[in-house]
């Protein structure tokens, strides 16, 4: 089904991104300095911890729909919108970096979801309804951190 292709097709790039995210964050968590250390430390790690568990129910719903989730870095780098950063140790870099990636993501699960619905997957529909909703919540938060 070309439909199916398409959408399993679009949660890999999701996917993709939601793994250079993840590693964004790992290394915001790694190498944060600055007086908001403590607050920042706790929250990369939530997010990341966070963002783990979506990586694995990404790539679940792949394979419940019939397709294979791509697995290999390069394969991710290849794919992902969202790029690598390095060495980011003060908090409103990091922040500014959460933000912009969580819009990207926000905007591939919107995109996502209107393919599902028109694909009557209703599955992958709602788990970006889901998606959508959590995230655009944490962008409210983190961007109005940045105020």
């Amino acid at each position: 089904m070309k439909e199916n292709k398409i959408i399993i097709d679009k949660l890999n790039e999701l996917l993709a991104d939601f793994q250079i995210y993840y590693q964004n964050l790992r290394g915001f968590h790694w190498n944060i300095q600055g007086k908001n250390f403590f607050e920042l430390h706790v929250k990369f790690e939530e997010l990341y911890t966070d963002a783990a568990m979506k990586v694995d129910e990404i790539a679940e719903r792949i394979l419940t729909i019939g397709g294979t989730p791509i697995h290999g870095f390069d394969d991710y780098l290849a794919t992902a919108k969202i790029k690598p950063v390095k060495n980011v140790h003060d908090g409103e870099t990091a922040v500014q970096t959460i933000v912009g990636n969580l819009e990207q993501i926000v905007t591939q699960e919107k995109e996502l979801k209107g393919l599902a619905g028109e694909a009557n997957d209703g599955g992958t529909e709602d788990q970006m309804s889901a998606l959508i909703e959590e995230q655009e919540k944490t962008l409210w938060m983190y961007r109005a951190w940045l105020k």
